[in-house]
């Protein structure tokens, strides 16, 4: 449920992206203005939509993966490969980004990171801050599909008259 409704709001980013895009279009090659706040908007709407959207399409199953044998593969073996792939490749994965970013975001925040532009945006620490809701949110996702997955394979009824999605 949390990453679902994440994902719709996020979702609103995209929209954004263009639309700002555009203006900014219109007012170099129409009016001849610039706008590098602007343009780092699109950079920041950008991340923010793919980062924060990430776990939202883990929940609907839209990331890539190796789909030769997951694709015919029995209900079960589905569970099966959802609860372990989630436990030992996704959360170690996750775990291993947040940590490694420590420093990294801890330094912008202490430094108050700004952009480089003097018009820019005064507030790449926010941006980079995005890995940490990137993690903690792929983290709730892994840890809601490892869950349902092994109520799927202990013989839940509710589970198994379900579809094996993730939700949260």
């Amino acid at each position: 449920m949390v990453n679902e409704r994440i994902g719709r709001f996020v979702a609103w980013a995209a929209i954004a992206m263009v639309l700002i895009q555009f203006t900014i279009v219109v007012m170099r090659y129409i009016f001849g203005i610039g706008s590098i706040m602007m343009q780092e908007s699109v950079i920041y709407l950008h991340g923010i939509l793919f980062m924060v959207g990430a776990s939202y399409t883990l929940l609907h199953e839209g990331h890539v993966r190796v789909d030769i044998f997951y694709r015919e593969a029995t209900p079960r073996t589905k569970a099966f490969v959802d609860l372990f792939g989630s436990l030992f490749l996704l959360l170690p994965v996750c775990i291993l980004i947040s940590w490694s970013s420590y420093q990294y975001i801890v330094n912008s925040w202490s430094a108050l990171e700004g952009s480089r532009e003097t018009s820019g945006i005064q507030a790449v620490f926010l941006l980079k801050s995005i890995i940490w809701v990137f993690t903690g949110l792929m983290i709730l996702q892994g840890l809601s599909m490892a869950a349902r997955s092994y109520l799927f394979l202990a013989g839940d009824p509710l589970e198994n008259s379900q579809n094996n999605k993730g939700h949260i």
